[in-house]
């Protein structure tokens, strides 16, 4: 070749397909698609809608969860989600459907308020720059997002809504006999012309406003009450039961959490804990999440009984009715209403030493005990292994079976959030009532009668007996006797005798407890909520929505020490008077009102985002009716209608997908929208971990700058400790997306996450193994584009039949790979072809090279937008057909079937795949081999599974 023909080296590499080539192809097609709308999907109305052709397609609405905008930006781990749910959402562009898939924020919480207190930053500046830095980041992945659909919880716009949503829960109440939410005007119209009794019994037209509030107070499905908390003084907030951990500490932060009795908002969740529960089945969830959810909710089946005591009642409620004859004493929990009632002034004569707790009086022994109980987590108190703690009362309750006296216990094993908290102690046939009973030397009954011979004296037993599957014994009183009966039928006949005598019922009790909302903090939704100079709380009407959070100087709550139990929340919203105090006509005339300076939990926002990205301009209506229906309505497959995929964190299982599950049903109730559920389709993406590594000091090193020599790991010289861990910038091992982007392009890092394994499997983040993915994507360039003068190399004609066939074969299984969500395994069949067709070593043919860029086009869009342009094409290939294959391409010529004979192979032989049993069966038993291995034996049996399998008994 002369001089003059042979491209200088800088042209030569101009035409490569380089790092630096593939900015240029993602910031140029990046740009292009958004000047062009590419994503936007049209809705059937509204101004957003489109192409009615398109509206006309099979919709899919495909969500991931809602990210928090992190100072620290993205690293490798964060996209893992949103780049599977891209490609699947591209996938199914290409294969007829109008998708909607877009990206909000989810900004308000703690984190941007504890750097706002660290920096004197306003959380609103530094939020708002977290999230411009991660759109950036996310733009350059070339996520096909909606953009006009995006939006952050912390909009005014956005939370008015909120607002809204929370006054439609308050403005509710809960039918028992309709089993759904229905407007609180209409019970007080109920109450107003007696067809309903107003609890206590009095007319309402009596009631004073105070009163009339409280009574409603006690129906609302949001509500203010003074109840035992989660009071965490090292965060100065309460936390919701879900946002303390297993070992009673803050989510965040890690702080001693405390009971504490405040006044709070909280959501009658427990109302729904039936549907939520019933619900399930229809989701298509994963198990695992399903099961999280259903032991979270916790529905058991038993009795409510009433204990007299004086004047009062203790009512419990347990799920062994049967052994009411073995209650020997009662347990409280230290936080009960009724402790303080009927505290006696001194300990009845012959009081036990060992129930005063040393104590001079009653009084003193249960203050004692619930200081020292309110110090424990829940967790804490329900320990299996630890001692049982507890004091005498005082009083004694009457067993309603027996007669018996018996004494009354506070103890921290009983817990206010479940039942009643308060049980009957079974000591003989329940362990912890078994050990209780042998610390405090309180007599057992034994009234189920023993299987494994132990005797019916407990006395003599070294734990309880606990059975379903044995007879009851010593269980006759007045009117009744279970001696001889079985669990079941006992449970029947106890639960009839109570109810008869007003004494007890038949029940249902739920391990859930009513979600605490009010949060005392700054950076949240304030409630649309004012208190009147009587106390009582008034809605704020619509027309003055959204209430939006003002400017303070001091945006911290104030915190404690973290172990002072004692302390009490001041809010940061407090101490803004001009706010707090204000002047306003409610309808009756203007009034001094002062505001609620609680804010909504971070949840809120997240509990109804699905809705907002459907209809996100609407300003006079939450959703459009006719929009969502389209988008989330009820469907053949999914009766409760919902997003089609919704991809996220199994670490949400209850925290917000319950909320949102319970937020979804009160709108539908109230005629909002048409799906009861938010999620139909719900997947939980694994996690990418990374190599994590400490001195000899535990202290975690940049994990960048460590070098491996023969098999160990060393740091500025000295030898290091490597484990494995999540990825973040605590553990000094964060990748960002950037770095990669840098070094190899935004498509090499889709298709190497995408690759990594099981998209629902965590897996170890290899920097080192990103290249492959990288030389897969030079290698389909270079079976396009001619390396060294640019130019498309593809030929006109017809494939030859083996590259139909490994293009086709190609086609179906990385299809369904796409629509499955196993992207790995589409990874694996598209480098299988591209492999095949580089090693052919000729150019390809125009109609393999198109089908080739459109089956690449869902994972690595950027470098397949180029390629389809290039191949001569001037619209996008975001919305061309995902190619079909041909089924004569995709079934083989021939399978190897395999015969054994006694169970060992003797011979393997090659069939059409379309083979019927018969025609193998007498291939395989004519076959030399196979005749020669029969040896003249009888056979007995042929089994045969055409087209692979032969098996010959003899």
């Amino acid at each position: 070749m002369s001089e003059t023909n042979t491209p200088a080296p800088e042209a030569a590499e101009a035409h490569r397909y380089t790092a630096a080539m593939a900015a240029d192809i993602e910031a140029r097609w990046q740009d292009v698609w958004d000047a062009q709308g590419t994503y936007e999907a049209p809705n059937p109305t509204g101004d957003l809608a489109g192409d009615p052709a398109v509206v006309a397609r099979p919709k899919k609405f495909i969500m991931d969860m809602f990210p928090y905008p992190s100072g620290a930006g993205l690293h490798v781990g964060h996209p893992l989600g949103y780049i599977a749910t891209d490609v699947y959402a591209r996938h199914q562009r290409m294969t007829g459907h109008n998708v909607l898939h877009t990206l909000g924020f989810d900004a308000f919480g703690l984190p941007a308020e504890q750097y706002a207190v660290q920096t004197g930053t306003h959380p609103r500046v530094s939020t708002e720059a977290n999230i411009e830095n991660m759109k950036l980041q996310l733009r350059r992945l070339g996520l096909g997002h909606d953009k006009r659909r995006s939006f952050a919880t912390i909009d005014p716009d956005y939370y008015k809504w909120t607002q809204w949503i929370f006054l439609q829960i308050y403005n509710s109440w809960y039918d028992e006999d309709a089993k759904r939410a229905r407007p609180i005007a209409e019970l007080v119209a109920a109450f107003e012309d007696g067809s309903r009794e107003v609890p206590g019994g009095r007319a309402w037209a009596g009631l004073s406003a105070a009163e009339r509030a409280d009574v409603l107070n006690g129906f609302r499905l949001a509500y203010a009450s003074d109840a035992p908390v989660n009071w965490c003084p090292g965060l100065g907030t309460v936390l919701a039961n879900e946002e303390v951990t297993a070992d009673g500490r803050s989510e965040r932060g890690n702080f001693p959490v405390f009971k504490s009795k405040l006044s709070q908002w909280n959501m009658r969740i427990t109302a729904y804990a039936d549907r939520l529960l019933d619900d399930l089945d229809a989701l298509d969830w994963p198990e695992a999440i399903k099961l999280q959810q259903r032991n979270w909710i916790g529905r058991s089946e038993g009795a409510r009984v009433d204990f007299a005591l004086g004047d009062e009642a203790i009512t419990v409620f347990t799920t062994r009715p049967d052994t009411l004859f073995g209650a020997t004493y009662m347990v409280l929990a230290p936080e009960h209403p009724l402790v303080e009632k009927f505290i006696p002034a001194a300990w009845p004569e012959g009081t036990h030493a060992v129930w005063t707790g040393g104590h001079a009086t009653p009084a003193e022994a249960v203050t004692a005990y619930r200081k020292q109980a309110a110090s424990k987590s829940d967790v804490e108190r329900q320990a299996e292994a630890k001692d049982k703690t507890g004091v005498f009362t005082g009083e004694y309750a009457v067993n309603p079976v027996s007669g018996d006296k018996v004494p009354v216990f506070i103890a921290d094993y009983v817990l206010m959030g479940y039942g009643t908290g308060a049980i009957m102690a079974v000591p003989a046939h329940d362990s912890r009532d078994f050990e209780f009973a042998r610390a405090f030397e309180l007599p057992m009954r034994c009234v189920v009668q023993p299987s494994d011979g132990r005797g019916t004296d407990p006395a003599e037993w070294d734990d309880a007996f606990a059975s379903y599957d044995a007879k009851l014994v010593n269980s006759t009183g007045e009117g009744i006797s279970l001696d001889g009966l079985g669990v079941a039928e006992a449970k029947a006949a106890i639960t009839e005798w109570l109810a008869e005598r007003g004494i007890g019922e038949g029940t249902v009790n739920f391990r859930l407890r009513d979600w605490l909302f009010s949060r005392q903090r700054y950076w949240g939704e304030p409630f649309p909520i004012v208190y009147d100079e009587d106390g009582v709380a008034h809605s704020l009407p619509e027309s003055m929505l959204p209430l939006e959070l003002p400017e303070v100087e001091d945006y911290s709550p104030r915190t404690f020490e973290p172990d002072d139990a004692d302390s009490q929340p001041e809010t940061p919203l407090s101490r803004k008077a001009d706010w707090v105090n204000v002047e306003l006509d409610l309808g009756d005339g203007v009034k001094s009102y002062r505001r609620e300076t609680n804010t909504m939990p971070n949840w809120a926002g997240s509990c109804w985002y699905e809705l907002r990205y459907l209809d996100p301009n609407n300003s006079s209506a939450l959703v459009d009716p006719e929009i969502e229906q389209y988008w989330m309505g009820p469907r053949e497959g999914a009766p409760h209608g919902g997003v089609d995929l919704y991809v996220g964190g199994a670490e949400h299982a209850v925290l917000h997908l319950l909320y949102a599950r319970f937020w979804s049903k009160v709108l539908f109730d109230l005629g909002h929208v048409s799906s009861v559920e938010p999620f139909h389709k719900l997947f939980n993406q694994g996690m990418i971990q990374a190599y994590a590594y400490t001195d000899e000091r535990g202290v975690y090193v940049p994990a960048a700058e460590v070098e491996e020599r023969d098999g160990a790991y060393f740091y500025e010289g000295k030898q290091v400790k490597r484990e494995h861990g999540k990825m973040g910038k605590s553990l000094k091992n964060a990748v960002t997306p950037d770095e990669i982007c840098e070094e190899y392009g935004a498509d090499t890092l889709r298709l190497y996450e995408m690759a990594m394994g099981p998209l629902d499997v965590s897996r170890p983040w290899d920097t080192r193994a990103v290249v492959g993915q990288y030389r897969l994507l030079q290698r389909l360039w270079r079976n396009i584009v001619d390396e060294e003068t640019g130019a498309v190399t593809v030929v006109d004609g017809e494939p030859g039949e083996d590259t139909l066939r490994a293009l086709h074969k190609a086609i179906d299984g990385a299809g369904a790979d796409l629509a499955g969500l196993r992207f790995n395994t589409a990874i694996a069949k598209i480098t299988e072809l591209n492999n095949a067709l580089t090693k052919a070593g000729r150019p390809l043919e125009r109609s393999v090279a198109e089908r080739l860029v459109l089956l690449v086009a869902p994972l690595a869009p950027h470098i397949a937008e180029e390629l389809w342009h290039r191949l001569g094409h001037s619209d996008s290939v975001v919305h061309q057909d995902f190619p079909v294959a041909d089924p004569a391409y995709v079934v083989d010529e021939s399978v190897t079937c395999v015969v054994q004979v006694k169970g060992k192979v003797k011979a393997r032989l090659e069939v059409p795949p379309t083979i019927t049993d018969a025609e193998l069966e007498q291939l395989a038993v004519t076959d030399a081999g196979v005749v020669a291995a029969l040896g003249g034996a009888e056979i007995r049996k042929v089994i045969v599974r055409a087209p692979k399998l032969v098996n010959i008994v003899i």
